[in-house]
């Protein structure tokens, strides 16, 4: 079993910055990805971005240029650093731990971006 905890999220007027933090724990395999992915009203999840426990990192290009993926594997924790951010990056974030046969989600945490 791993447990995800999410923090961060929250209100922000477009073009602000908002960060996302996720810590893991548990059964943590050294070899893994970590990532977010977010829903908004209506939609599918989709991915945001990802990042391997080798640091190999792949973002959704809706969000290239202006989100950030980072990991600290010593603290198995996972962050997001959004910047300039716009209305329709709004929806609920998830954090994502997948290992070998294992694939957990967080609780979501939710991102509001007003116009």
């Amino acid at each position: 079993q791993v447990q995800l905890v999410e923090s961060g999220g929250g209100l922000v007027q477009a073009g602000g910055s908002l960060r996302l933090s996720c810590a893991a724990s548990g059964s943590i395999f050294s070899i893994n990805a970590m990532g977010w992915y977010r829903q908004a009203p209506g939609k599918q999840r989709e991915l945001v971005a990802i990042i391997t426990s080798g640091g190999i990192t792949n973002y959704a290009d809706s969000v290239k240029g202006r989100f950030t993926i980072s990991r600290d594997n010593a603290r198995n924790t996972v962050s997001l650093q959004m910047n300039t951010l716009k209305p329709e990056d709004t929806a609920v974030y998830y954090c994502n731990y997948r290992g070998v046969g294992l694939n957990y989600w967080g609780q979501g945490t939710q991102v509001t971006v007003s116009s």
